[in-house]
């Protein structure tokens, strides 16, 4: 059976909750809702085991906060015993827009601090990574309290839409594989209209 490492970043506290840093662990919790799963403690994480098309998904939220997001993701990928390329880290993406997804086998950290964590702990920047779009509509030097502030209500169609085609997304990367998945995902522009 193959299993898949699924790593939502984010950080733990009501304060975070919902916010633009912590759609990583708003697309986890959707892909456990969709699926029936339940969430429980585990080491620097909390986990939720879902079985989905013959497929294992280990789903974790780190709780070590998101500078330390590697140690999480590191401990779980060993435990398990899954591959790097099996496991999709989704995260915040200041310089996509907001109507975009982006999936990627490998790529730099672009200043993520959660990113920058896991590379330095795995020693590669070769793993997948789900990029949602948060745009970067901040006055200068504003990006600290844009990337940590909530959704304006004029915006939750749209988040919500795409946190429904990152749950896709998921299914798809274990289903039909990233190259393939890739290739529908990156090039759609997402807006209000098709969200009904």
């Amino acid at each position: 059976m193959s299993k898949y490492l699924i790593v939502g970043l984010g950080n733990t506290g009501s304060q975070y909750t919902h916010t633009r840093h912590n759609i990583g662990f708003d697309v986890v919790d959707a892909f456990v809702l969709k699926h029936k799963g339940l969430f429980k403690m585990g080491r620097l994480a909390e986990v939720s085991e879902i079985k989905w098309k013959g497929k294992t998904f280990v789903c974790i939220k780190p709780t070590t906060f998101m500078n330390l997001s590697g140690k999480a993701v590191k401990y779980w990928l060993d435990k398990e015993n899954i591959d790097v390329e099996n496991s999709l880290t989704i995260v915040d993406d200041l310089a996509l827009p907001l109507n975009k997804l982006r999936l990627r086998k490998s790529g730099s950290d672009a200043g993520h601090n959660g990113l920058r964590d896991i590379q330095n702990v795995l020693g590669t920047d070769v793993y997948p990574k789900l990029r949602f779009g948060i745009g970067n509509s901040f006055p200068k030097g504003m990006q600290v309290e844009f990337v940590l502030s909530r959704w304006l209500q004029e915006e939750v169609p749209l988040v919500r839409l795409k946190i429904e085609k990152c749950v896709e997304v998921i299914e798809n990367f274990a289903a039909i594989g990233i190259d393939r998945t890739m290739n529908t995902i990156n090039s759609i522009t997402f807006n209000i209209e098709s969200a009904g």
